[in-house]
């Protein structure tokens, strides 16, 4: 991919342990600061940090809070389990942010947790959720990216048959603002993953912390592209990055390795409790000095 275009960068609050006002507090900040281009929660029914009973909000009604309170920033969720609500549900509901927001949505998902993780599994059985294996997660994402898109776009009630996933008569009013639809950021590392994002994507993310191995599934992705007959360009690299309040120049090296990587969308995700003007604080000696 082309490493010519200029980056944007974004934060990310995770919405557990915080109270809402603080959250609300340094989005309203950022929407304020235009080197701060997008805001992210992710999407987490139970803490998977912190105090396992701390306090922690649903995502997308939290995010279409801060959708109605901003008027800049484009927002989304890094990422949205699609194990967690069906498809034509998140349809209806990303379509709802996108309208509040003004057309600011990107829609992140990802196919779910590992089963191997404890603390992600809690939550879907302290909620009553199925947790089907990693291959039917993957399965159900390509299918709902297929569903929600159509949705999105097409003006005639449809059927949908796929691998788990029935609909009869699907059809949504009202479209997004977004013409022909807000972006799709696809989130994961696994081939299987990346081979959806190469269908599907606008953009793809990866947690950072391993760049080098963050290039290697990068270059993977270039090739799934060419094979599903893309041009590997047409999807942006994003990577999200923790902030270190008491060592930036660690993220700024960082951020640097991520752009000599060819990532171009960074998303850096702010350690809870949020200091007093954080946001310019990024914006200062995280954004301003990694350009």
């Amino acid at each position: 991919m082309s490493h010519a275009s200029s980056p944007s960068f974004g934060i990310a609050t995770a919405p557990q342990q915080v109270s809402y006002q603080d959250v609300l507090r340094v989005w309203r900040e950022a929407d304020a600061i235009g080197e701060i281009e997008h805001a992210w929660l992710f999407d987490h029914l139970m803490p998977i940090g912190g105090d396992p009973d701390g306090p922690i909000f649903e995502g997308w009604t939290l995010l279409s809070a801060l959708a109605a309170q901003t008027g800049r920033l484009r927002l989304g969720l890094l990422v949205t389990s699609n194990r967690f609500r069906p498809p034509a549900v998140l349809a209806k509901i990303a379509t709802t942010v996108d309208i509040v927001s003004g057309g600011r949505l990107v829609l992140g998902i990802g196919a779910g947790s590992r089963p191997s993780i404890p603390w992600a599994r809690r939550e879907y059985e302290a909620h009553g959720l199925p947790y089907h294996d990693f291959r039917r997660s993957v399965e159900d994402l390509a299918d709902a990216l297929t569903v929600i898109r159509r949705l999105w776009t097409e003006t005639e009630p449809f059927d949908f048959h796929g691998a788990n996933l029935d609909l009869t008569g699907a059809f949504g009013n009202p479209k997004p603002v977004q013409r022909p639809h807000p972006p799709i950021l696809v989130a994961g590392r696994s081939a299987a993953v990346l081979r959806v994002a190469a269908e599907h994507a606008d953009v793809w993310n990866i947690p950072g912390g391993d760049i080098a191995d963050a290039a290697e599934r990068s270059a993977l992705l270039d090739r799934y592209c060419a094979e599903a007959g893309r041009d590997p360009a047409a999807v942006t690299r994003s990577i999200h990055l923790g902030v270190s309040y008491d060592q930036p120049d660690r993220t700024r090296e960082a951020i640097g390795a991520a752009l000599d990587a060819g990532f171009r969308h960074v998303t850096l995700g702010l350690p809870a409790p949020y200091p007093a003007g954080v946001a310019r604080w990024v914006a200062d000696e995280i954004i301003a000095k990694s350009r």
